[in-house]
């Protein structure tokens, strides 16, 4: 952590996980106690990619530690797209089963639209679905991204009320940076999606109360492009080379520059990352609830 930031202004997501995880649990004992129901968790993953391999062991024993069901599904690298669809159709139709995932990256020769249109809305815990992400944008109640709820999360906990707060959104994917928009539209930000190819970048990140950096560029976002007493939620995690020849994460803010200006701050690594997770089992909570017809606890 640099010199120039103190404990006031990081925003500690491993701590934040944490708590979110352990109200999860106590959600789960209450469905448990009350009407009969453990959420269910499936992950598929395709092949043994080292990254998605550590994300699903977390998976896993985080859903487990909060009380839940984990079912774990590995196929081999060469399983054919008609071979992987049939599996989340089974799952689709498992009772026990009350949210899906499978783990991206996929092998070059299955189309991940495909998969993710496989997958029921209902179950769809990542928010990647066509419908989930339409009803998103016109207000409507389907699943969230994790990311970017989890960002959200974050946001209300530190500021509170967002209304009328002017947000900024550096990148444009459908995974983080357009439902990232809308979720600050929902809370009645005025918000500007910009990206790589925005004009005058520097201009539109500093007129901004929020700045969220979702554009997998490393230290894009420099430090004097921070208004002074900005929250800034860094998203990117890139591995870059110093200049001894090691490797460390940076995100796509300019960290060290940046928390000089920032009221607050995610750091890369222990910011946004340790939250997708825990956002992950609220997601099968909420998603349990919704299939069994009982109420949602609070998010």
């Amino acid at each position: 952590m640099s010199t120039n930031t103190t404990a006031d202004n990081i925003i500690d997501g491993k701590a934040f996980a944490a708590k979110l995880k352990e109200k999860v649990g106590r959600q789960v004992a209450i469905l448990k106690e009350q009407h009969g129901l453990i959420p269910g968790l499936a992950v598929v993953l395709v092949g043994a990619d080292p990254a998605s391999e550590v994300y699903v062991r977390n998976k896993n024993s985080s859903t487990k530690a909060a009380g839940m069901n984990s079912y774990e599904h590995r196929l081999d690298a060469s399983v054919s797209e008609a071979e992987l669809l049939t599996l989340v159709e089974q799952l689709n139709h498992d009772p026990a089963v009350h949210g899906i995932l499978v783990q991206l990256p996929l092998p070059k020769h299955i189309n991940e639209a495909a998969v993710i249109d496989a997958i029921s809305p209902d179950k769809d815990v990542d928010g990647f679905h066509v419908i989930n992400s339409g009803l998103l944008a016109t207000g409507g109640k389907g699943m969230v991204p994790c990311t970017p709820l989890g960002c959200i999360m974050m946001l209300k906990d530190r500021l509170g009320n967002l209304s009328g707060l002017d947000a900024v959104v550096v990148g444009r994917s459908n995974i983080v940076g357009k439902p990232m928009a809308q979720l600050l539209l929902n809370e009645s930000c005025t918000v500007t999606i910009a990206h790589s190819r925005t004009k005058n970048l520097p201009d539109v990140v500093r007129r901004a109360d929020i700045v969220v950096a979702a554009v997998g560029v490393p230290e894009l976002v420099k430090g004097d492009w921070i208004k002074k007493g900005a929250t800034v939620i860094d998203v990117g995690i890139n591995r870059i080379t110093t200049d001894e020849g090691k490797t460390r994460l940076v995100g796509d803010v300019e960290f060290a520059a940046a928390a000089k200006n920032a009221a607050a701050i995610t750091p890369v690594p222990g910011g946004v990352g340790p939250m997708t997770i825990g956002v992950l089992l609220q997601n099968t909570v909420t998603a349990a609830c919704r299939q069994a017809g009982v109420a949602e606890p609070e998010v």
